[in-house]
C-alpha cells in the first residue's frame, strides 16, 4: 500500500505507441466488437504480477483490500466498453465509475443494445430491469475489455484478467478461515498456480487431474452446507435437542472438509502429489479365466507372408500339447491386449506398430516379439499418461522395443503384482520404469535410454532386480525412494552386472529423510526452502568442490550441499602423470589402469550396497524402539524382516555426470 503510482509505470508499459496487447473475436452469433486477447498470459507473468503487484506477503484476510488497492492504481474507472459475460447471456455494457472496495464495476446498456443469450427472453427492457436489481453494479472479472488499439486500456485489460483468473483458478470459499499468520501467496497462490500451469502443459496425468477437480468440488459443496448450519447454530440461541444435532452435524462436516482440503494440498504440492494423492490404478480389475478355462494365444498382425507363418507355426503355435489350443489374429498390439484373459499370450510378429492408447494389463499375460527388439517396434501415438501399465500377478514382456512420445508418466509403470521385463529396449522421454508400492519388477538383458527423470525408479514396499541390463543418457540412472519408511516397507533390491552409464546426474539415488543427527551437522548451512544434503561417490573428481544442485522433482525447489571426496581424484592424477614420466611403459600402465578401474567398479557395488544395507538396519532400530515404547519386548518376526534387502554386484559405472551414487536427504 506503500509503493508509489510512479513504481506502476513500468508493469505493461510500451515503448511504442499504440496497443501491445492482442485481439480476439467473440464466439456466437451476434456481431460483438472484438476484445482483448488476455487469457494466454504465462505463468512468470502472472506469478510476477500476484507476487510483485498485487498480493505481495497480505494474509488471506487482506487479499480482497490489496486487490482494491492494485486496482485502485492502475485500472482507468471510466469511458471504456465490455462485454458482461455470465452463463446465460453476453451484453455490451458501458462502464462510467468503478467501486473499487466491492471489486465491482458501475455500467450502462451501449446502444446499439447487442445481447446473446440461450432464449430469447433478456430484451432491452428485461437486461434495464435486471441493471436496476443489481444498482447497476457488476463483478469486474464478469467483464471482458472491448479491444482499443490506442493501448490506453490495456493495463485495464490486464488487471481485470488478474482478477478474473484469481477468482476462477486461486480463490477458495474456505482460504479466509485458514491460519493467518502465513504469507498467502506462498502458502496457497504460488502451488496453485504451478498446478494450473503444470496441467496446461499436460505435466499431470489425466486420472489426477480429474481426482483434483472432484475433490474440489466436493469440498466446495460441503464446506457450502458447513457454513449453513454454523450459521443456523450462531442465530439460535436456545439449548434445545435439535440443536446439539445440528452441532453433531457441523462437526461432522468440519471433519470431512479438513481431510479433502488436506488430501488438495497434497495434489498442489508437485514432490507429494503421486506418492500420497494419487491412488489411479485401485479399482482396475482383472478380467480372470474365460468360463470355459481355455487359453488363446494371440497374433499380430492380421496378415501376414505364408512363409512367416510356417517360422511362426514350428516356434511358437504348435507347443507339445496343441490340439484345443485356440489362435486368435489381430490388427494391432492394443487390440490384442485388450483381448486377453487371464493366461493368455501375445505373439507380434515383425513390424513398426503405431499405438494411440495405452496398455492396461490387469491379468497374468505374456507380450512378447518373433524376433529381435529392434525388428518389433510397438511406437506410442498422440498424447497420454503414460504407455505400459501393469496390474497382473505375473505379467512377461519380452522381445520388444517401445518407444515413448509426449507422455505424462513412464514408460512403464508397475502398480501391483509382479511384471517381468526381459531381452526389451526402451525408448523412454519422460522417466522410464516405475516400480511402486508392493510391486515387483524384474528386468533381464534389456536396455533403457532417453529417460528425462531416472531410468528406473524404485518405490518404498517394492522389490526391484535388475539383471545385465544397460540404463543410459537419462537424467539419473536408478532412483530409489526410501522417505515412507514409517508407512511402508523399505524396498527389496538386487542389482547385478548392470552397466550405467552417461546419465546426466547419478548412476544411483537414494532419496530417504535425514536423521536428526545428520541435521546437526548442517545446522551451520542455511538454504532457501527445505535443506538438503548430499554424499556422493564420483567415478573421477579432481577436487572437492561444493556446489548447489537442483532437486530432481518436477518445480520443486530444493538445495543442499554436495560433497566430494578427493581419493579417487588424486588417484587418477598420480596416474596421469606417472604416465607422462615413463611413456615407455605402456602395457605394464594399461593393466595398471584397467585394475585400478576395477578395483573402482567393486567400490562402487559396496559402497551402494552398504549405504543401503545401512539405511535399512536404521529402520530396524526405528521399529524396535518403538515396538520396546509400546511395551513389547520381543520384536514380531514380520516387522523386523521389512528391512532393505540388498545385492549389488558386478555393475559398473561409468561417465556419469555426477558420479556414481548420490543421497538425498530430506
Amino acid at each position: 500500500s506503500d509503493w508509489s503510482a510512479d513504481s506502476w509505470s513500468d508493469y505493461g508499459s510500451r515503448d511504442k505507441p499504440g496497443t501491445t496487447l492482442g485481439r480476439t473475436v467473440p464466439d456466437g452469433n451476434v456481431l460483438f466488437p472484438d476484445i482483448f486477447h488476455t487469457d494466454h498470459l504465462l505463468f512468470y507473468e502472472r506469478f510476477s504480477a500476484y507476487q510483485d503487484y498485487i498480493l505481495a506477503d497480505c494474509k488471506a484476510s487482506e487479499v480482497k483490500r490489496f486487490i482494491a488497492e492494485y486496482l485502485e492504481k492502475v485500472l482507468e474507472p471510466s469511458g471504456w466498453q465490455a462485454i458482461w459475460r455470465t452463463s446465460v447471456f453476453d451484453v455490451l455494457v458501458g462502464v462510467v465509475n468503478v467501486n473499487f472496495p466491492a471489486l465491482k464495476a458501475v455500467v450502462q446498456l451501449s446502444e446499439p443494445f447487442l445481447c446473446e443469450s440461450q432464449d430469447s427472453s433478456f430484451t432491452l427492457e428485461c437486461m434495464q430491469e435486471l441493471l436496476e436489481l443489481k444498482e447497476h453494479q457488476i463483478l469486474l472479472q464478469e467483464l471482458f475489455v472491448v479491444y482499443d488499439e490506442s493501448g490506453e486500456f490495456d493495463q485495464t485489460a490486464l488487471a481485470i484478467e488478474h482478477v478474473r483468473f484469481f477468482y476462477r483458478c486461486i480463490w477458495r470459499t474456505w482460504d479466509e478461515e485458514e491460519e493467518d499468520e502465513l504469507d498467502y501467496f506462498v502458502r496457497c497462490v504460488e502451488p496453485r498456480l504451478r498446478l494450473h500451469y503444470d496441467i496446461l502443459e499436460h505435466r499431470v496425468p489425466s486420472g489426477l487431474v480429474a481426482d483434483y477437480q472432484n475433490l474440489l468440488s466436493q469440498c466446495e459443496e460441503l464446506y457450502e452446507k458447513f457454513l449453513n448450519v454454523r450459521n443456523n447454530i450462531s442465530s439460535n440461541d436456545s439449548d434445545s435437542e435439535a440443536e446439539n444435532v445440528s452441532m453433531v452435524e457441523g462437526l461432522k462436516l468440519y471433519d470431512q472438509v479438513e481431510h479433502i482440503k488436506q488430501r488438495l494440498k497434497l495434489i498442489e504440492n508437485p514432490l507429494l502429489r503421486y506418492v500420497f494423492g494419487y491412488q489411479k490404478y485401485g479399482s482396475l480389475q482383472a478380467r480372470g479365466l474365460r468360463s470355459t478355462g481355455a487359453k488363446v494365444i494371440h497374433v499380430v498382425p492380421w496378415n501376414m507372408k505364408a512363409n512367416l507363418l510356417q517360422l511362426l507355426t514350428r516356434d511358437k503355435l504348435c507347443p507339445e500339447s496343441c490340439g484345443a489350443l485356440e489362435i486368435q489374429f489381430h490388427r494391432d498390439p492394443l487390440a490384442a491386449v485388450n483381448a486377453c484373459y487371464e493366461g493368455d499370450r501375445v505373439i507380434i510378429c515383425p513390424g513398426h506398430y503405431f499405438v494411440d492408447g495405452m496398455f492396461s494389463i490387469a491379468d497374468s499375460i505374456e507380450l512378447e516379439g518373433y524376433g529381435l527388439p529392434d525388428d518389433v517396434v510397438i511406437e506410442k501415438q498422440g498424447k497420454g499418461d503414460n504407455f505400459f501399465d501393469c496390474t497382473g500377478a505375473n505379467v512377461k514382456i519380452a522381445n520388444l522395443k517401445l518407444v515413448q512420445h509426449d507422455a505424462v508418466e513412464g514408460i512403464l509403470n508397475v502398480h501391483h503384482g509382479k511384471t517381468t521385463l526381459e531381452n526389451c529396449v526402451l525408448e523412454c522421454e519422460t522417466t522410464g520404469i516405475t516400480v511402486r508400492t508392493s510391486a515387483e519388477l524384474l528386468m533381464r538383458n534389456s536396455d533403457l535410454y532417453g529417460a528425462k527423470g531416472a531410468g528406473v525408479e524404485i518405490y518404498p514396499g517394492s522389490a526391484c532386480t535388475l539383471l545385465h541390463n544397460g540404463i543410459h543418457h537419462c537424467k539419473e540412472g536408478i532412483l530409489v525412494k526410501n522417505f515412507l519408511d514409517e508407512i511402508y516397507e523399505a524396498p527389496r533390491i538386487t542389482m547385478v552386472n548392470n552397466m550405467i552409464h552417461n546419465n546426466e546426474g547419478y548412476g544411483v539415488v537414494l532419496v530417504r529423510p535425514a536423521m536428526p543427527s545428520e541435521m546437526k551437522d548442517a545446522s551451520a548451512q542455511e538454504t532457501k526452502g527445505t535443506f538438503l544434503f548430499l554424499e556422493e561417490t564420483p567415478e573421477t573428481t579432481k577436487s572437492s568442490i561444493p556446489s548447489f544442485l537442483n532437486c530432481i522433482f518436477h518445480n520443486f525447489e530444493i538445495c543442499g550441499w554436495c560433497t566430494q571426496p578427493t581419493q579417487a581424484g588424486d588417484e587418477a592424477a598420480c596416474a596421469e602423470g606417472s604416465r607422462q614420466e615413463q611413456p615407455g611403459c605402456v602395457t605394464d600402465e594399461l593393466e595398471l589402469y584397467k585394475g585400478a578401474e576395477t578395483s573402482e567398479q567393486t567400490e562402487n557395488n559396496s559402497e551402494i550396497a552398504n549405504v543401503l544395507g545401512a539405511t535399512s538396519a536404521k529402520k530396524r532400530q526405528i521399529h524396535r524402539k518403538r515396538l520396546s515404547e509400546l511395551g513389547f519386548t520381543e520384536a514380531d518376526d514380520n516387522l523386523m524382516s521389512q528391512e532393505m534387502f540388498v545385492s549389488v554386484d558386478g555393475n559398473q559405472f561409468k561417465w556419469n555426470g555426477k558420479g556414481s551414487f548420490g543421497i538425498f536427504f530430506f
